[in-house]
């Protein structure tokens, strides 16, 4: 009996941790989607928290029909898909020869990898790097230098590791190679973990700015985030300088900038359904068996 009820207690405790997470993960959200259907007023007013008041629409039509934005936006999908693929290409085709013991300078390999997780050649040898290789005001640019998550590696080939290697060996004995063993035997048990560095690499890609703030000096190519960042950025230059009556242009409305927070995050947020199920299996497994 002192078990059963130290148990209940011990779930219920748990169940209150994770609904406090998540309605402190939930609000924030709420605050800027009450904000963006919003009218001005009230927004200055401090009145508006997760509910919006006096509801208007106008600063989702001056998102949708800003062209500069919806032009970010496909600009962002494709590189995002582009991105992806290349990444899981290069991560599997990485991951899987260093699940074999007998490939030479495994370990080598391995501990050259995991140093890359903590130590980097720094923001200016990048920036000189890609100068150098002429990939400034490219997409490649902000394709290439990330293509590879050492981490990520890692979880795949564990989880490469944990498939049985009688497997293999099946397929060997009936005529199979390595290629035709990756793609017909490994690939489609690891769907979890596919769909799941799948999704890192796409959320990482998708919220990065920094780099094409680095790279990137042609409009055209502005990916999603940091056409936000620009929007902010400019905001902020307009307000100190009215402050200070040097300019008397307009300032960006508060439910402009949380409309165009809302459009830059609600698309990478309806790819999370899909690959749900794949989500937690795919990290428990790539993370606890070795």
């Amino acid at each position: 009996m002192k078990r059963n009820a130290s148990g209940k207690i011990a779930d219920i405790a748990i169940v209150a941790a994770i609904s406090i997470a998540g309605v402190l993960c939930l609000v924030p959200m709420l605050h800027i989607f009450a904000l963006s259907l919003s009218s001005n007023g009230p927004i200055m007013a401090g009145k508006v928290t997760i509910f919006p008041v006096d509801i208007d629409l106008t600063a989702y039509m001056t998102v949708f029909g800003n062209a500069l934005m919806l032009r970010s936006l496909l600009f962002t999908i494709v590189l995002v898909a582009l991105f992806t693929t290349i990444s899981m290409a290069m991560t599997v085709m990485a991951a899987y020869p260093l699940t074999k013991p007998k490939l030479k300078g495994r370990n080598l390999f391995l501990v050259l990898i995991v140093i890359t997780m903590f130590f980097s050649g720094g923001m200016i040898p990048e920036y000189l790097l890609v100068k150098n290789l002429r990939l400034l005001d490219s997409i490649w640019a902000l394709i290439l230098p990330g293509m590879v998550n050492a981490f990520y590696l890692l979880i795949a080939k564990t989880f490469f590791s944990s498939i049985p290697v009688e497997l293999e060996e099946s397929a060997r004995m009936d005529g199979a190679g390595h290629f035709r063993i990756l793609t017909s035997l490994i690939l489609p048990l690891s769907l979890p973990v596919l769909a799941t560095l799948s999704l890192f690499y796409a959320v990482g890609r998708w919220n990065g700015f920094m780099d094409a703030l680095l790279y990137i000096t042609n409009t055209n190519l502005y990916p999603l985030q940091l056409r936000l960042y620009e929007m902010v950025i400019n905001s902020q230059v307009i307000d100190m300088a009215t402050a200070e009556g040097l300019n008397n242009a307009a300032p960006v409305p508060e439910s402009l900038k949380a409309a165009s927070i809302m459009f830059a995050t609600v698309p990478i947020l309806l790819v999370y359904p899909w690959l749900q199920r794949y989500f937690v299996s795919g990290m428990m497994i790539g993370a606890v068996k070795g």
